[in-house]
Formats: structure tokens, sequence, C-alpha cells
């Protein structure tokens, strides 16, 4: 377990991180080689690359977050950059994102009608 202070630190830069990340995909793009290797660079920050984020199985995915300690709200922010980064790629992750929604519902034991509204967005344009 992380004391406290590192905790902090973790979470402050997982924070930063995903920030970096939506930043990148809501920014519209053609994803061109050099947009790419920007994402990889900082997906590399969450011990990953586009190309393992298409190989992971939903389960292994979740699995893989929760080792970096991302708490609920990363969570969901990391389900958004899925999302964002399916629509103007070649890639499609709308399926992880929405197991990763399903699993804050189900164990953050909190329910969300964001993530609800989320959900059923997603599962519309499937």
């Amino acid at each position: 377990m992380l004391n406290k202070g590192l905790r902090d630190q973790e979470s402050i830069r997982i924070d930063n991180v995903l920030k970096k990340l939506m930043s990148l995909v809501y920014v519209p793009k053609f994803w061109n080689l050099e947009d790419l290797l920007f994402l990889e660079n900082e997906l590399k920050d969450l011990a990953m690359n586009v190309e393992s984020l298409q190989e992971f199985e939903e389960e292994e995915l979740i699995i893989h977050l929760q080792r970096l300690h991302l708490d609920w709200n990363q969570l969901e922010l990391f389900a958004d950059f899925l999302v964002a980064f399916s629509k103007d790629s070649q890639f499609d992750f709308k399926e992880k994102a929405i197991a990763i929604y399903n699993y804050i519902q189900q164990e953050s034991k909190v329910f969300s009608f964001g993530i609800i509204n989320k959900l059923a967005a997603l599962k519309a344009n499937l």
C-alpha cells in the first residue's frame, strides 16, 4: 500500500496524464503518425500504448487500471477518453469504455446518473 503522501502524488500524476490524454482527443484530428506518437507518449505513463490498449480484454484493462490505483473519477475520465478517442480515429474502444463504466457502477456502490447517461448514449451508437 502507498502511504498518503505517495498516494496523493500518484493521484496528481495520474490526473495530469488523464487531462493531457483528454486534451489530445478533444481537438479534431486526422490522427496522423505525429498525433499518435503524442498519444503513445502519454499512454506510456499509464504503462500501455495504443497497441496494448487494443489487445487488452475488458477485464484485463480494468485489472491493469486497478494496479495503477486509479480512483473512481479517474476510471470514469479514462473511459471518457476511450469514447472520445474512438470518435475520430480508426480505433474503437467503446466496448472497453462500457466495461469500465459498468465496473464503476457495480463496484463503487454509488449510483451515477452521469454514467448511466454515458452508457445509454454509447449503447445507442453501437
